[in-house]
């Protein structure tokens, strides 16, 4: 009998807490990264837009937590009170980390509410301006040329650039062909490679579109699944899948994830307010102005959002375990 009325004292207090979300405390958005970069950008944005669209009732900060490929963010979001007042933006490192680290504090599998997918980014395969190559083809027939001289940069581990950088190696099967060369950031990778100092790397469109455009860099493809025909500059790039990578497909993304236990009506709440700011064309126009696209399909579902980065997390585990090089 005491057992029954302590449960249902827990319900109780569990249905008030629902009814008052989100109440006077802050929302907080923890950002795995440092301030100003793409992750942080698309964080404010969505903070912006999700207390527009719960009635400009709920007050959201953004708070930067970053080190350690992104786990320092995760962990502390993944230890907090589960009362839909601490959730965590993250992208695609959501689904490096348990591959990246062996040792974790948390279980990404089991330790978050998923709430949905907020947007995705392109990525490009850049080289210095200085190759000799000029198409993809010739690009990789000059790797295989020339294995065990060339190098690939990337924005430090667990980054978009890193990630790509294994995948694509991991298909070519040129993890011993090339060096990688690590950076505190994409600003110092792009500007070793602007400068010839690297051969190559992999990244987001947020970052390369302008250096492509100005000529700084050589593009060879894109990692996306179908050509970004929509895209006025890298429209007639081929796509790594039609260049005999069967299947690659690469996107930058970010999700929206909350503590596990969070209640389930607080967590509708915050699903419908994700939804609603996903079409926020404020919103979406910034995202544009990021190189990003929101998402529209199933994947705002929080079960679908939760297949999706299963389904990354085992693809992205393959091309770490290949690389053979891990975090801790």
């Amino acid at each position: 009998m005491k057992k029954l009325f302590v449960l249902a004292l827990a319900a109780t207090a569990i249905f008030a807490q629902a009814q008052t979300f989100p109440g006077t405390k802050p929302i907080s958005l923890a950002v795995p990264f440092a301030p100003g970069g793409p992750t942080d950008r698309v964080a404010r944005d969505l903070a912006e837009a999700m207390r527009k669209a719960m009635g400009g009732s709920a007050n959201f900060v953004v708070e930067n937590v970053a080190g350690a490929g992104g786990s320092i963010g995760m962990a502390k979001v993944a230890k907090a009170a589960p009362d839909g007042h601490s959730l965590l933006v993250h992208h695609i490192g959501m689904a490096a980390v348990p591959g990246l680290y062996r040792k974790l504090t948390f279980n990404v599998a089991t330790d978050f509410e998923y709430l949905g997918m907020i947007n995705e980014v392109p990525m490009t395969l850049i080289g210095k301006p200085q190759l000799p190559a000029n198409t993809y083809r010739d690009f990789e027939n000059y790797i295989r040329a020339n294995a065990g001289k060339l190098n690939i940069a990337h924005a430090g581990l667990g980054s978009a650039s890193h990630l790509c950088g294994l995948m694509w190696q991991s298909r070519l099967k040129a993890t011993e062909a090339m060096t990688t060369i690590p950076f505190g950031g994409t600003a110092p990778a792009m500007n070793a490679l602007v400068g010839g100092q690297v051969d190559m790397m992999c990244d987001q469109t947020t970052n390369t579109t302008g250096q492509i455009e100005a000529g700084r860099v050589k593009a060879f493809a894109v990692t996306t699944a179908k050509p970004l025909s929509g895209h006025k500059l890298l429209k007639d790039y081929p796509t790594l899948n039609d260049m005999g990578m069967k299947g690659f497909d690469l996107t930058i993304w970010h999700g929206l994830y909350a503590p596990k236990g969070t209640p389930p009506a607080v967590l509708k709440q915050l699903n419908d307010a994700l939804k609603i700011a996903l079409k926020d064309p404020e919103f979406i126009k910034r995202q544009e102005g990021l190189g990003a696209v929101v998402v529209t399909d199933n994947r705002v579902e929080p079960a679908n959002h939760k297949a999706f980065v299963t389904a990354e997390t085992a693809k992205l585990k393959i091309a770490i375990d290949a690389a053979g090089k891990y975090a801790d």
